[in-house]
């Protein structure tokens, strides 16, 4: 699937031992991410590259977001660094309505905020 002019991707076909990059503020993972995500937020992604092309090395990432803008402006970026990546169509409010697990830092439920 494309989205604008880079692949995108569905929350289903995410695989389960894809390398899933999250890039929502601080207070929106404490709320609920996907476990075994990598979190670097979108105001701090700049200076942590280094952190995602190190997990990235030869894999695809997967990129999320709440609804999918951050996520999309952060798929342009790597991309244009070499890396292979993808957005996540919906964002993690895609990945909550297809059913995929969520956890948090124990305050609660987990969920998307």
């Amino acid at each position: 699937m494309q989205y604008g002019r880079f692949p995108a991707v569905d929350a289903a076909a995410v695989p389960s031992d894809g390398l899933l990059l999250d890039v929502r503020e601080n207070d929106e993972w404490a709320a609920g991410h996907a476990e075994g995500a990598l979190h670097v937020p979108m105001s701090e992604f700049v200076e942590r590259l280094g952190e995602v092309t190190e997990k990235a090395a030869d894999r695809r990432v997967y990129v999320v977001c709440r609804v999918g803008g951050r996520s999309a402006q952060v798929t342009q970026y790597l991309l244009a660094q070499g890396v292979d990546a993808v957005n996540v169509e919906g964002g993690m409010m895609a990945w909550e309505a297809a059913g995929r697990p969520l956890v948090n830092d124990g305050q609660g439920p987990a969920h998307v905020l």
